[in-house]
């Protein structure tokens, strides 16, 4: 693990979310779909960093960007809109009963409020982060039965915390190449950078 983003410095200027899962697709003579999934879900990201000068923000974002060593390190991003939940939930959430691989209705304890379809959670000692899909309101004695996209790819144990805001995901960059640009010039010759990049989770 090499860091976490955003640096102190360097500040989200516009952000693309994807969802990537490799499909295979066939059909029969007959008319018939086949389809496979052989890749587990994972969502990526396409960041770009406001324009700035080298001084204020670019000499770090450099260096945190070389520190990756390319694609070869991880670190942890927090997105700016969807890091929380839409919803009013609070409270500690924690994972209620064993949960096994490939489940996809997970319930819960300690909670108030409500997590809506949409919101991201993640849970404590795990590196994937799971979408919520569907609604869901805590009952009278604080529990809820949480519907997730993708199914879990590790199984969970009881009492697992469950985080809902703040969600920091564990990724690394998907391409060997990094490319700082100057896009401009002030009227005292101070040069303005501009970044982009494309990670994708880490699992």
């Amino acid at each position: 693990m090499a860091g976490a983003f955003p640096i102190s410095t360097a500040k989200f200027g516009t952000l693309g979310i994807k969802s990537v899962q490799n499909t295979i697709i066939s059909k029969t003579v007959s008319g018939k779909r086949l389809v496979r999934q052989i890749d587990n879900q994972r969502f990526a990201f396409t960041v770009q960093i406001i324009t700035a000068k080298r001084s204020d923000v670019y000499g770090d974002l450099m260096a945190f960007i070389m520190k990756q060593r390319s694609q070869k390190e991880t670190f942890t991003i927090i997105p700016p809109e969807i890091e929380d939940a839409r919803g009013n939930v609070s409270g500690t959430v924690l994972v209620n009963g064993v949960h096994a691989v490939a489940d996809t209705t997970i319930t819960v304890d300690a909670m108030t409020g409500t997590l809506k379809a949409g919101d991201f959670i993640k849970f404590a000692g795990h590196s994937k982060v799971y979408m919520v899909v569907a609604d869901v309101t805590a009952d009278g004695s604080n529990e809820a039965t949480v519907t997730i996209e993708p199914p879990l790819l590790t199984a969970l144990g009881n009492n697992e915390v469950v985080a809902y805001d703040n969600v920091p995901f564990t990724v690394s960059l998907t391409t060997d190449i990094q490319e700082f640009g100057v896009s401009g010039a002030d009227k005292d010759g101070n040069l303005y950078y501009e970044f982009q990049f494309d990670v994708e989770e880490a699992l």
